[in-house]
């Protein structure tokens, strides 16, 4: 039990600050394949893990809402749907492993802009408040 509350806290604070999880997953990529882009590109695909769960907590916090998850699962199913039909009416097929990481680094840029909008907006929201 105390295993995996210190796995959840540790998630938690990995989650507040996006940056250390990434900063951590592009020094071990860069390590691991030499190459700057590669190491780049696994940073960003940890990270978006982070960001899902640090992106949903602010929109509920700052909403008082439940939706924050689901608001994202909803974005990601509609932008599948959408680079997938794109996919298939170019190429005449869908290329799924193509597909994930092109949403997977989408959801990304996306969560990254979101993860900084919310977070200002919910300092301004704490000082104006108090």
């Amino acid at each position: 039990m105390f295993i995996l509350e210190g796995i959840s806290n540790l998630f938690g604070m990995m989650a507040v600050v996006p940056v250390i999880p990434f900063a951590a997953a592009w020094l071990i990529g860069y390590g691991i394949v030499k190459n700057r882009k590669q190491a780049a590109g696994i940073a960003m695909d940890i990270t978006t893990l982070f960001l899902i769960a640090a992106v949903a907590a602010l929109f509920n916090r700052l909403f008082s809402s439940g939706f924050g998850f689901y608001g994202i699962l909803l974005f990601l199913l509609l932008s599948a749907g959408l680079i997938g039909s794109a996919q298939n009416r170019i190429k005449g097929k869908v290329n799924v492993p193509k597909l994930s990481r092109a949403l997977w680094r989408m959801s990304f840029l996306v969560l990254s802009f979101f993860y900084i909008l919310f977070m200002i907006w919910g300092i301004s929201k704490q000082i104006l408040t108090a």
